[in-house]
């Protein structure tokens, strides 16, 4: 199966992003022991002009990266029809034990490319660089990620097995199972769509508000990194059983299939974007605002957090639209 041309795209791009990432490791160490701006030694001036190379580099394997989380997803969802007993992607993933940790690596990933592109973003406006040293850090800290996620996805698709019989979504997420995915169908309507709509109001008027300072923004940032988790449980266990007109199926890919007009889709791709750009805006404000980029970093993060505003809201209002649109009556 490892020939299949959307396997053999997403294995080579995380053995790209891995080789990459573990190069870049070893800079990052180099430049985090000799990094001095006010030096005009020529090790100071080669730092400065490799920073230029490894920054390139980075960017474009964190693009793909961050584009491979979906033809993962999508290539799970298309070969759940070679396995017995898959209906969707969550099958496919349950074919072998490497499928789920695969999937939540890649997610990890997703998060890590966009928190250290927005870093790497603000690091340029500036004259000095002033976040150089942070962003190195940075990549140093998400070098296990990278390196895990892709040994995960090599091992996944190396171990499967047409043989198998896995397990569906309908046995999976049911309230009366056990496990974290019955635990999510088992959330009561009301309060899941409460802390689906209440919290993106709130992460929505934070984000876009135009004197947020140091700390508000960072608090933003934690409080997107919590509301991932209830939004995604309030999809499983209210809105997806909208979409799919039944209270007994609350399955979180099958919103991503045709039949379902790719809602889920709609509902996702606001909702990671959006959740990066505040953990991306809260670590820079944790980081402080540089002398160099007194006035830049603050309109950066303002512009970054009306475009997550925005996508707070898109989210909410698919959210609303498969709701109204339904014939299911959850909560009356």
């Amino acid at each position: 199966m490892i020939f299949d041309p959307p396997i053999l795209a997403l294995l080579l791009t995380s053995g790209i992003t891995a080789a990459v990432w573990l190069a870049a490791a070893g800079f990052a160490v180099r430049l985090l022991r000799h990094w001095d701006i006010r030096s005009g030694s020529g090790r100071q001036i080669r730092l400065e002009r490799q920073t230029y190379l490894v920054a390139t580099a980075l960017k474009i394997v964190m693009v793909a990266q961050m584009a491979a989380l979906a033809l993962f997803v999508h290539n799970a969802d298309r070969m759940a029809i070679l396995f017995t007993g898959a209906m969707c992607a969550l099958g496919t993933l349950n074919v072998n034990e490497w499928g789920m940790p695969a999937f939540l690596a890649q997610m990890g990933m997703f998060l890590a490319a966009a928190i250290w592109l927005l870093v790497n973003r603000a690091d340029e406006m500036g004259r000095d660089y002033p976040h150089t040293r942070a962003k190195y850090a940075l990549l140093l800290a998400f070098a296990p990620l990278a390196l895990a996620a892709a040994a995960l996805q090599w091992l996944y698709f190396l171990n499967l097995d047409p043989n198998v019989i896995t397990s569906c979504c309908s046995k999976l997420f049911t309230p009366e199972g056990a496990g974290v995915q019955a635990d999510l169908s088992a959330m009561d309507p009301r309060a899941a769509l409460a802390l689906l709509f209440g919290g993106s109001g709130l992460l929505a008027a934070l984000a876009a508000w135009p004197r947020a300072g140091r700390w508000p923004r960072v608090a933003a940032g934690i409080l997107a990194a919590l509301y991932f988790t209830g939004a995604v449980a309030a999809i499983i266990s209210a809105v997806a059983p909208y979409v799919y007109e039944t209270p007994n199926h609350h399955c979180p890919f099958c919103l991503l299939k045709p039949q379902y007009g790719f809602i889920g889709y709609l509902l996702y791709l606001p909702l990671f974007v959006a959740t990066a750009l505040l953990l991306g805006t809260g670590l820079l404000a944790a980081l402080g605002t540089p002398a160099s980029l007194r006035d830049a970093q603050p309109a950066f993060m303002r512009r970054v957090g009306c475009i997550a505003a925005i996508l707070y809201v898109s989210f909410a209002a698919v959210a609303l639209y498969a709701i109204m649109r339904s014939h299911l009556i959850l909560i009356g």
